[in-house]
C-alpha cells in the first residue's frame, strides 16, 4: 500500500514496501541485531556484549520479534551448560546486502557519531 501525498500541486506516494521496512527495521536495535548476526550465529550474552546499551529485556523481546517474523532462528543447545544460540535464517540473510549497502552508504554520506553498537 502506498502513502499519498501531494507536494507542490502533484501527488506523490511513498512505496508501501520502503514504508513497512523502514518501520521495522529503524526500530532500535533490530536492524543492528541483523547486522552483527550477518558475522554468524550468537548467543544471548554475545550479542548483548556486541550492542553496548542494549538491556536484557529489550534484547529478548527484540530477539523474539525478529524471530517471530521469520529473520532470526532461536536454537536451544542441551547442556550442560544449557545454551540458546541465534541465527539468520534464509529470509534474514537475504537482507545482509542491503544492509550492507546502508553501511557503505552511512560510511560515504554521514558524519561519525558515537558508536552506540554495530
Amino acid at each position: 500500500m502506498a502513502v499519498e501525498r501531494e507536494v507542490d500541486g502533484a501527488r506523490r506516494a511513498c512505496r508501501g514496501g520502503i514504508t513497512r521496512a523502514f518501520a521495522f527495521l529503524g526500530k532500535r536495535w533490530n536492524g543492528m541485531l541483523l547486522g552483527t548476526l550477518a558475522d554468524g550465529p550468537a548467543g544471548f550474552a554475545e550479542l548483548g556484549r556486541a550492542l553496548p546499551g542494549i538491556s536484557e529485556s529489550v534484547l529478548s523481546d527484540r530477539l523474539g520479534e525478529l524471530v517471530r517474523v521469520g529473520l532470526v532462528s532461536r536454537t536451544v543447545r542441551q547442556g550442560p551448560p544449557l545454551g540458546v544460540s541465534y541465527e539468520l535464517t534464509e529470509r534474514g540473510a537475504a537482507l545482509v546486502p542491503a544492509l550492507d549497502a546502508l553501511a557503505r552508504w552511512a560510511d560515504e554520506n554521514l558524519p561519525v557519531v558515537p558508536p552506540t553498537g554495530c
